[in-house]
């Protein structure tokens, strides 16, 4: 076993240990002591704090870095798959799970950051005026993937129920609610796609979606390499498209994300919505997406009429 691969296995187990102990200490604690609120949003109390966020603030990004920003359930873990993937293709670059998530752990994981090479593939559910300003100043080139509202909060109830360390609903019209007044983990998928709207034209910013990946992955996959400057070959795109499948990623998740791995990897499909919504919860979000996001070109890219229509 290579340096690399010994590192990418103690990585893997140090991750693996570290979800282990947060489940464990979920299980005492009420639905309400599972979030935390800061600047006015909700997040998950044990994965996030106010000393990590204050820490955050002055975390130094580099020109180089790779940070992919979703809304929960659109999308995360397949991108941060897929670059990891393609770095590995490109340097045999062994991934470094345990970090990615910008905003979890504790303050002293910057330090950690810091000393890692590059090009670091990080990742966020922050919104656009949360995120560190040294990514904006160093127009460090950001990859933001968006899933159609419908397909987003159907996945995310199953997330948070399934899931020990988020806050559990009794019901899907519950939830429901709660995602539509913004009263979930990460606050209103509407306030999070308008912050990215405004910036939607910036050159640092790729713009993708969750339907388009699963309609032509290679297509896309080309896209994130030339935003990169990966200059990926036709070869070496067909193993990145391999890899990063969501049947080859549920067949090793048990490998990554141990006991959560259904939770983490439950069906990834287009249109999953209908098993769930009402007419009447469909008209709802609809009257949502017309007033915040209908006309905007975020919303075109979304392709609401497509995706979201019984």
């Amino acid at each position: 076993m290579s340096g690399s691969e010994e590192q990418n296995k103690t990585n893997l187990e140090k991750f693996r240990a570290e979800m282990k102990k947060t489940i464990e200490e979920a299980k005492d604690k009420t639905p309400e002591e599972l979030q935390v609120a800061y600047k006015g949003i909700l997040y998950p109390s044990l994965l996030c704090s106010e000393a990590t966020f204050q820490a955050l603030e002055s975390f130094e990004a580099r020109e180089d870095d790779v940070l992919i920003v979703t809304y929960p359930k659109c999308g995360t873990n397949w991108s941060i798959k897929i670059l990891h993937q393609m770095l590995f293709e490109l340097h045999n670059k062994e991934p470094t799970l345990d970090q990615a998530m910008l905003e979890f752990g504790k303050p002293e994981k910057y330090e950690y950051l810091k000393q890692q090479p590059s090009p670091r593939v990080l990742s966020s559910h922050l919104t656009y005026e949360n995120i560190p300003k040294t990514f904006i100043e160093k127009k460090t080139k950001i990859l933001l993937i968006l899933r159609n509202p419908k397909d987003a909060v159907v996945s995310y109830y199953h997330f948070s129920n399934n899931n020990p360390v988020l806050p559990t609903f009794s019901s899907w019209d519950l939830f429901f609610k709660a995602f539509l007044s913004g009263d979930v983990i990460y606050g209103s998928y509407f306030d999070y796609a308008l912050g990215w709207e405004k910036h939607i034209d910036d050159e640092n910013i790729l713009v993708l979606t969750f339907e388009d990946m699963k309609a032509d992955l290679p297509a896309e996959l080309r896209k994130i390499s030339d935003f990169y400057g990966l200059n990926l070959t036709d070869e070496q795109i067909q193993k990145v498209e391999e890899k990063s499948t969501f049947k080859s990623m549920k067949e090793n998740s048990g490998d990554t994300h141990g006991k959560l791995a259904n939770v983490f990897f439950r069906k990834g499909e287009v249109g999953d919505w209908k098993s769930l919504f009402t007419e009447e919860q469909s008209k709802e979000l609809d009257a949502e997406f017309e007033k915040y996001l209908a006309g905007t070109k975020l919303g075109e890219k979304i392709n609401y009429p497509k995706y979201c229509t019984f």
